[in-house]
């Protein structure tokens, strides 16, 4: 005889029994699952009300608070945000420990115990996972954290490290007084695999700390007869300017480019102090420009290779086969195609049928690619990767300290505007350079840029790095109009990669 409650109506199957073990079971996860993402719900259902409140109401500040200072977030937050990195990464942890626990907590206060054997052991389980599964994220934000930490700390300076003037960085003027910054960025090819060390990219960024407004300001790596700030040990060794004997015909080792080697392998020069070769390139860099050099960046070129592995390859078009190596080694074929590291690095970097124009368009594709295709999610799943690859491909004497106010710097930088004057041919001679008319343009272009506007593509001319050969070369004199493209003044090789190049005469 069936039952009047599951007597079945118009010749339906009987009601499913909502206070089954099933039931039951499901609503407990249900209970503890919404515990995850409102903690405190399980122990109001339990009637534990204090506890419950208390927990509610809690993440229920937490989560307003850190919603207005999202709000409210700008640059200068993110910058101090460098330096307590150490202390977040404690906090990522300390979540996933207190998740952990709300969930497992939150299955014991809604009493298992009262299931059926088997109803008991399938929610435990689905319990546990629930818990593993909402602290896991915290736990490997906790990682990254941390990681970013270690990286940084290997990058920069120690974090006692000088300020602009030498002395601490002081928070109320970071920049000691001064309206600009000068960062000199280099492009240098050291390696397990070669001996010493080429700057084959020289640039300056001279930042306006107000605006944010930039001036590129470029040096051809094979720039002769150098010449070093009065008084300096070089200039002692060499009056007359930078000159050593060829050590082939034709080649020479006497260039820009190779200051820096020749400040580190002779340290009796400087007393007996070793590694002076990046301290020896900001004074000579400024002393041609008429600037002072506050810091520099150095990225290692080959290094780069490590960065797109870790990245998974770039794709990039290829609008034609490019052959590489002293002796045509390898080519890497035309067409749109993923490059690992060497690939891609010898795609940038070949100079066999091509000259510095193709290989500057070839580095434009390269970096932009690399770009485009670090998106977020590659980033994430690859971070460590990455964070490693990193360390080994940039050095820098930038202090630890000074990262919390060159954030928001760089924040300016990216919306205001940028102009690039490179000391290129026919602008200079760089067999026999007009150091008075370097200094004078430098200046020229500072104060141009102090009122500059942005433009909707303040794109700088020409700021590719220029990774040529070490062989010696003549030009013809310089012309008398600058290369100085102002903002919103398309880059005159920057047209994308594949496309032909009307510059290179293809």
């Amino acid at each position: 005889m069936v039952t009047p409650d599951l007597a079945p109506r118009n010749g339906a199957p009987p009601a499913p029994r909502r206070s089954g073990p099933a039931f039951k079971a499901a609503a407990l996860i249900g209970w503890v699952a919404l515990s995850a993402v409102l903690p405190g719900a399980a122990h109001l259902r339990a009637g534990r009300w204090r506890t419950g409140l208390l927990l509610l109401g809690g993440y229920l500040t937490v989560v307003v608070a850190v919603a207005c200072v999202a709000v409210g977030a700008d640059a200068g937050l993110a910058g101090r945000a460098l330096g307590w990195l150490g202390q977040i990464s404690l906090v990522f942890a300390a979540c996933a420990v207190a998740w952990f626990w709300l969930v497992v907590r939150s299955y014991v206060v809604l009493r298992p115990g009262r299931l059926p054997r088997r109803e008991q052991i399938l929610t435990g389980l689905v319990a546990g996972v629930l818990a593993v599964v909402v602290a896991v994220p915290f736990a490997i934000a906790a990682r990254y954290v941390r990681v970013s930490e270690q990286t940084l700390d290997s990058l920069f300076a120690a974090p006692g490290g000088a300020g602009m003037t030498g002395g601490a960085v002081r928070r109320d003027d970071p920049w000691a007084g001064r309206d600009r910054v000068n960062v000199l960025l280099l492009g240098g090819d050291w390696g397990e695999n070669r001996i010493g060390m080429r700057t084959d990219s020289i640039n300056v960024a001279s930042v306006d700390v107000r605006t944010g407004n930039t001036v590129l300001l470029g040096l051809p790596r094979n720039l002769e007869h150098v010449r070093f700030p009065p008084g300096s040990a070089m200039a002692a060794r060499f009056p007359f300017g930078f000159q050593l004997p060829e050590y082939h015909p034709g080649w020479r080792e006497d260039l820009l480019f190779s200051v820096w080697q020749y400040a580190d392998d002779h340290p009796e020069l400087f007393g007996g102090r070793r590694h002076m070769g990046a301290e020896v390139l900001k004074e000579t860099v400024g002393h041609i420009l008429g600037l002072r050099i506050d810091w520099y960046a150095l990225v290692n070129i080959w290094g780069f290779a490590k960065m797109i592995d870790a990245l998974g390859g770039l794709v990039v078009t290829v609008d034609r086969d490019i052959v590489y190596g002293l002796h045509n080694e390898g080519t890497v074929r035309a067409g749109t195609r993923r490059l690992n590291g060497a690939e891609a690095l010898w795609y940038a970097r070949s100079r066999t049928f091509s000259d510095d124009f193709d290989r500057m368009h070839r580095q434009r594709c390269v970096l932009g690619a690399l770009l485009s295709q670090a998106d977020p999610a590659t980033v994430l799943t690859r971070f460590t990767e990455i964070a490693a690859a990193t360390r080994r491909i940039i050095g820098t004497d930038v202090p630890r300290p000074m990262l919390e106010h060159l954030v928001p710097l760089a924040w300016k930088v990216k919306h205001a505007a940028i102009t690039s004057l490179q000391f290129v041919p026919p602008l200079i001679n760089t067999a026999y350079p007009d150091w008075d008319r370097i200094r004078l343009l430098t200046a020229k272009a500072i104060r141009a840029s102090v009122h500059a506007q942005a433009g909707p593509s303040a794109t700088p001319s020409g700021s590719a790095p220029v990774l040529g050969p070490h062989r010696h070369r003549h030009f013809p004199p310089p012309s008398p109009t600058p290369v100085l493209s102002p903002p919103g003044t398309p880059s005159p090789i920057d047209d994308g990669c594949g496309a032909p190049h009307t510059a290179m005469g293809r």
